[in-house]
């Protein structure tokens, strides 16, 4: 199975992300696609198998996924301070890859009902879909 981690900014998200997926299902292949060198940076460092940098990899890394994983913001284009270009959003989007999109309110995108929950939290909820996913595929 083949997870495509996405993140943007600091890359603190698909890092805590790449660590859970190590942790929790070892035999995954985490590919790490970060907006820029920071984020692609941090999920290295977090384990991931492969990373890579930018809108092409994006694109390019969305076809060969199995499972799509990142923040809410990357399907939308111009999200996350515009690092999501309409091209990353489209491809994510279009994708054959099943997506598990955790929602944080930023950016001007308000996800309601999402107040109570923490980081920590969503992290976990995404792992565990992850591995629900794995074992119905």
């Amino acid at each position: 199975m083949t997870v495509l981690v996405i993140d943007a900014q600091g890359g603190g998200i698909g890092k805590q992300l790449v660590a859970a997926i190590k942790k929790d299902i070892p035999a995954a292949r985490i590919i790490a696609v970060g907006t820029n060198s920071a984020a692609t940076t941090a999920m290295l460092k977090a384990g991931a198998d492969e990373a890579a940098t930018g809108e092409n990899s994006v694109i390019v890394a969305c076809r060969k996924a199995d499972i799509i994983v990142g923040p809410v913001g990357i399907v939308i284009a111009d999200s996350l301070l515009g690092e999501v270009t309409p091209k990353m959003a489209l491809a994510v989007s279009q994708s054959s890859a099943r997506r598990i999109l955790i929602p944080f309110n930023h950016c001007d995108n308000i996800i309601v009902g999402i107040r109570d929950f923490n980081t920590g939290t969503l992290i976990q909820n995404a792992v565990d879909e992850i591995k629900r996913t794995s074992l119905t595929n």
